[in-house]
């Protein structure tokens, strides 16, 4: 993996996306004999399973066809297995998996959310091919740390900065977790101490998302402490 991919400290990297919509405005969704769900549990998941599996096998074969033609990737490198609410598409560098569930603050509409894992080859992000077919689709880069971080440290060290590189941190009182901004981008880190989550405003290709990570990393360089947590 190269340099950029901070592989000496972090497990997996991983591009999230999320869609979604009204349950009801799903075409499994039968007016007058369906009702729409008021909990999300697990019982209301496997509904959205049976009724959102047109929309998951559609999403996923599109997606399946864009890969192995803008890849020209033969049968061998690539396939797909659906089980509604999800699916995987296993390529032979990388793993896409897409997956539907309701959302908990609002269970009459659900999210689908595509996460794009074990990518071999940071290089391959950046092509042109790689951009069109994951073109807008991601907003999140999530780092699983290998060794872990505590949220605590990780406060006290912005803290004691005062400022310096434009790092600021806001968190709750349990410190279960921390958020990180930097001044001048337009993103932020979510420290939960077994993964670094950073979130953009605007949807991206993974290239995308790899090149704004940089300048958080910049940032990060100037204490080595946060620069050890980026490689």
């Amino acid at each position: 993996m190269p340099n950029d991919l901070p592989s000496s400290v972090v497990a997996d990297v991983q591009f999230v996306g999320r869609s979604g919509g009204a349950v009801k405005a799903l075409s499994g969704f039968k007016k007058g004999h369906h009702t729409v769900p008021d909990a999300a549990n697990a019982t209301t998941n496997a509904f959205l399973g049976k009724i959102s599996g047109d929309e998951l096998a559609q999403q996923a074969e599109a997606l399946f066809q864009r890969v192995r033609s803008g890849l020209a990737y033969k049968r061998r490198d690539i396939s797909l297995a659906l089980q509604s609410p999800g699916a995987v598409l296993s390529a032979k560098d990388f793993t896409v998996e897409i997956l539907y569930e309701l959302e908990e603050a609002d269970p009459a509409r659900y999210t689908a959310t595509t996460v794009l894992r074990g990518l071999r080859n940071a290089e391959l992000a950046r092509t042109e091919e790689f951009s069109t077919i994951f073109s807008r689709m991601f907003s999140e880069i999530r780092f699983e740390l290998k060794k872990g971080a505590r949220v605590e440290a990780v406060i006290d060290v912005i803290e004691n900065l005062e400022g310096e590189a434009g790092l600021e941190v806001t968190y709750p009182s349990d410190c279960r977790e921390c958020t990180i901004g930097v001044a001048g981008v337009a993103a932020q880190v979510r420290c939960t101490g077994s993964a670094l989550e950073i979130v953009f405003p605007q949807p991206g290709s993974p290239g995308e998302l790899l090149e704004k990570f940089g300048e958080i990393r910049a940032a990060f360089g100037i204490s080595r402490e946060l620069g050890g947590m980026l490689g």
